[in-house]
């Protein structure tokens, strides 16, 4: 969307975000009801990287420690409410 709307990119860009909203919509809708805020918390952890990344990759946007160090946490929080014993 970001691409499309502020970058005055193809409307073309649009299609893999939906496409990644759909699947992300799919996976979660695969899980049971308990299971779903996990999923959702994991999602977080990876959408928080991937901005971080696409930043790297496709902005030129090199992370600072910052960056690192809080995508760092975002995962290993995710990883704790993940695998955390139950």
């Amino acid at each position: 969307m970001w691409a499309w709307w502020r970058l005055d990119r193809s409307v073309w860009w649009l299609l893999p975000g939906m496409a990644a909203l759909a699947g992300f919509a799919w996976v979660l809708a695969q899980s049971d009801t308990a299971g779903a805020g996990r999923a959702y918390a994991a999602y977080g952890g990876v959408y928080v990287l991937g901005a971080v990344l696409w930043g790297w990759w496709v902005e030129g946007l090199v992370p600072d420690r910052f960056d690192v160090v809080g995508a760092g946490l975002c995962l290993t929080g995710c990883a704790v409410i993940l695998f955390g014993p139950r």
